[in-house]
């Protein structure tokens, strides 16, 4: 880790975290209903060895009748206790690999299940629970249908927002300083570190700017067969003299920020730029450092930056 630097020239200090503590996430939870006869029946799930999978069923399950066909080495042993059943494996699977597992229920009913590998695309995200509905007729499961079809639209009308909340000035700035290009942007460097982390490398690059600061994170990933996805970004106040390890619970500011991939393959680099306003150092009582904050997807902090109002300079 880099010491700070001497009080004089320290308008900010950068620290990497090598070890920092996990961050929660949402859990990802999906209902699947199943229609037709017992050997219609098809429902994928989407697994990973970065978290596990839970079934949960309207009934018990039937251990001696729950079973994963070709598991050895491959996945856990399959845990089936109460009306859940639990599915780990313990490596990644290839895309073109596919396991099928089948649950007894207590009723006598065989349910059949596919095991497909997990990826970044939309709807085959991993599954970590999933509520399995086999008579979608029944009053809970179409209570379950209407909850899920109102979540759908407020995610979509959540995405509006987000959409038009990113259409700023602020937010094409960062576009152009995660592309590479600076030159065309009014700010000038300050600041460059390169530090060294777990999985990954980070370059972090501080700009000053005519009442804007900015921040280039240039991520490469050292890790040899998963990709680094960035999960949370956060810029908080921070009191004077407040030790920014592990977390700040300090009040949120705005930001602007684009990325210029959805991940970073293994031996890959790429880059998450920041752009924050001057306004965002004010506060009540007058101004007030921010701490910068990026968070990979598994949950840990890769890095992150202290700013002074000065890098947004008149």
């Amino acid at each position: 880790m880099w010491n700070a630097l001497p009080f004089r020239s320290a308008l900010l200090v950068v620290l990497v975290a090598s070890v920092a503590a996990a961050r929660g996430r949402d859990v990802n939870v999906r209902s699947a209903y199943i229609h037709g006869r017992q050997d219609e029946r098809v429902v994928r799930l989407y697994v990973t060895p970065e978290a596990a999978t839970v079934l949960r069923f309207q009934q018990p399950c039937v251990a001696a009748g729950t079973w994963l066909l070709g598991w050895e080495g491959r996945f856990e042993p399959v845990a089936c206790a109460g009306k859940r059943v639990l599915v780990e494996p313990l490596q990644p699977l290839e895309p073109e690999e596919r396991f099928i597992l089948r649950v007894l229920l207590a009723d006598g009913t065989e349910v059949p299940l596919t095991l497909v590998g997990a990826t970044k695309e939309e709807g085959r995200w991993p599954d970590q629970q999933v509520n399995v509905f086999i008579e979608p007729e029944t009053r809970e499961a179409l209570q379950e249908q209407l909850k899920n079809a109102r979540k759908r639209e407020d995610g979509l009308l959540e995405d509006v927002r987000r959409f038009h909340r990113q259409d700023t000035p602020d937010h094409a700035l960062a576009k152009l300083l995660a592309s590479g290009a600076i030159k065309q942007t009014p700010f000038k460097r300050w600041r460059k570190r390169v530090f060294k982390g777990e999985g990954a490398d980070t370059t972090v690059q501080i700009y000053s700017g005519k009442a804007k600061a900015a921040v280039l994170f240039t991520v490469t990933n050292r890790d040899p067969s998963k990709p680094w996805r960035l999960l949370e970004t956060r810029l908080v106040t921070i009191r004077p003299g407040e030790d920014p390890e592990p977390y700040v619970f300090g009040d949120t500011k705005p930001f602007a920020l684009r990325s210029d991939r959805e991940e970073i393959a293994p031996g890959e680099t790429g880059n998450v730029a920041v752009v924050v306003d001057g306004r965002a150092f004010r506060t009540d009582t007058g101004s007030a450092r921010l701490l910068l904050e990026i968070y990979r997807e598994d949950g840990w902090r890769q890095a992150y930056v202290l700013l002074d109002e000065r890098l947004a300079r008149e």
